[in-house]
């Protein structure tokens, strides 16, 4: 085997032109798998990212009724414990689930703000605001002012939102909204802060303010829309769920579903199905990269057929023969390989800094919809050892065809050939 592959080593640079042009095409092709791999790995880790931050939580429990009209932000299915006896004996019993590490509180609801020119409609978020910035990466889109306050009636919201109703930080501005006894309201908040994110729902629909607040203000004291619970990694929730679901259970309170992070969004299981879909394409663009291999070793066979007469003469039996162009394929393969998951590494870890904006592709898309138009590239070396398997594995594959036709030519007939 060793004689045979320095002898395919060696070969290999008898048509220099031929070889390195196998070579930069199986590089190009390794190189965008590894691009491909990191942008989808990239966009499913930030769509399920900020779904868990801004709507689920790894888990998230949720009355019955109201996840059934969840879109309509009603007030009328709160969370209010066990039984009703209050959010603080239920955040406590979940908290003591083996595997759940914070219980996040959330009060949705709709509210507007009248212009002179039109109703603006938005969200509310009421919140504590220690463990939104705990979990979520809201500190980092904070561009101007400061975080809510708990006990104050202040408001932070997303820049667009704040162009609609032309206000800005420091400004006071009036919200009306319907309380738990679909009684219109009007109260005036201070704006203490400026959200600018990659998320159309931050900046253009939510606006934040206190947990306390929200619930005096709708009449929703000790009481919530949601709670999200969070896990060490999101991998953990199948491993936790269950016991989320035993311990509702064991209370008796039917009201109640817990529901994992997945199923409550419709983008994660499609990126997961891209991501499946994803894996025949790269089969694919290595396999149209491997014409040009297989045309190169096609053409050094019928250049070496009376060489390969010779060597039957000699003695090589053909499966050393089948051995020796394999080979030759297969150093092709790890060296275009090398080159491409390198390059796409570089490529990728450049990316993964930079990121790509998809703002004027999405533009029109749902603000309803979690989506960040910024997309960063995962650069691993896991994804490019994958990208060179795969070469590697493709070219090598692919090269069995002219190797056995190799392999198969009669050494009188090879000769004469020749």
């Amino acid at each position: 085997m060793f004689f045979l592959s320095k002898l395919a080593f060696k070969n290999l640079f008898r048509s220099k032109s031929r070889t390195i042009v196998s070579m930069v095409a199986i590089a190009f092709a390794v190189m965008i798998v590894v691009f491909a791999k990191g942008l989808i790995e990239g966009m499913i880790d930030s769509v399920s990212a900020d779904h868990i931050h801004y709507n689920s939580g790894h888990i998230k429990v949720i009355d019955e009724d109201y996840y059934k009209r969840e879109r309509l932000l009603t007030l009328h299915y709160p969370v209010d414990g066990f039984d009703g006896q209050g959010l603080e004996e239920m955040i406590t019993a979940l908290e003591s689930v083996e595997g759940v590490e914070m219980v996040i509180p959330r009060l949705k609801f709709g509210a507007m703000v009248s212009t002179e020119e039109e109703l603006v409609a938005m969200n509310g978020w009421g919140v504590n605001p220690e463990q939104e910035l705990a979990f979520t990466d809201l500190e980092e889109f904070l561009v101007e002012g400061r975080m809510v306050a708990p006990g104050q009636q202040e408001v932070v919201m997303g820049t667009d939102l704040l162009e609609k109703i032309n206000c800005r930080v420091g400004d006071k501005v009036t919200i009306l909204f319907n309380t738990a006894f679909d009684s219109l309201r009007g109260i005036t908040f201070r704006i203490v802060g400026r959200l600018e994110s990659g998320l159309k729902m931050l900046n253009e629909i939510v606006f934040y303010l206190p947990l306390d607040q929200a619930q005096k203000l709708l009449y929703l004291d000790d009481q919530t829309t949601e709670l999200l619970l969070v896990t060490a990694d999101k991998k953990l929730v199948p491993e936790v769920l269950p016991r989320v679901k035993s311990l509702l259970a064991e209370h008796g309170d039917e009201r109640y579903q817990a529901l994992s992070y997945r199923e409550t969004s419709d983008l994660i299981p499609l990126m997961d199905l891209s991501a499946v879909i994803y894996n025949f394409i790269y089969i694919f663009l290595l396999s149209l990269s491997c014409i040009v291999v297989v045309n190169t070793m096609i053409m050094i066979v019928k250049d070496r057929t009376k060489e390969i007469g010779m060597m039957s003469a000699l003695g090589l039996e053909s499966k050393d023969i089948l051995q020796l162009f394999v080979l030759e394929g297969a150093i092709m393969g790890v060296i275009g390989s090398l080159a491409g998951a390198v390059s796409g590494y570089l490529m990728n870890s450049y990316l993964a800094r930079v990121g790509f904006d998809y703002g004027e592709a999405l533009s029109g898309i749902s603000s309803d919809l979690i989506f960040n138009t910024m997309i960063y590239p995962v650069s691993s070396i896991e994804v490019s050892i994958f990208a060179f398997v795969l070469g590697v594995v493709i070219v090598t594959i692919a090269c069995l065809i002219p190797a056995r036709r190799a392999a198969r030519l009669e050494p009188t007939v090879a000769m004469r050939e020749g």
